[in-house]
């Protein structure tokens, strides 16, 4: 468990210094505020997924709290992929 749970908490660093990247890309002009938006996001998160993995297992029990972990890596996935697809540079054809 203590080998999981260093893995997950790797894991769970690298994605906080994306996921902090990725917003401070979107408003390079104002780092305070994007530092501060990636607070509240990261905040907001975790409640979040508390919250519904608690419901989850009041609801259904332990078992599907795992559930509510693919529901979210898929959220993610979706989350990130629109946003690529959103703000990727077009190509430019050479005259």
């Amino acid at each position: 468990m203590a080998i999981i749970t260093l893995i997950w908490g790797i894991l769970a660093g690298i994605g906080a210094n994306i996921n902090q990247y990725w917003i401070l890309s979107s408003a390079p002009e104002a780092p305070d505020f994007a530092n501060g938006l990636f607070l509240t996001s990261a905040n907001l998160g975790v409640t979040f997924g508390a919250a519904i993995g608690g419901l989850f297992i009041s609801e259904m029990g332990t078992q599907y709290v795992v559930m509510v972990g693919i529901l979210s890596l898929i959220l993610s996935l979706v989350t990130i992929l629109l946003r690529t697809y959103m703000y990727s540079p077009t190509k430019q054809l050479s005259i």
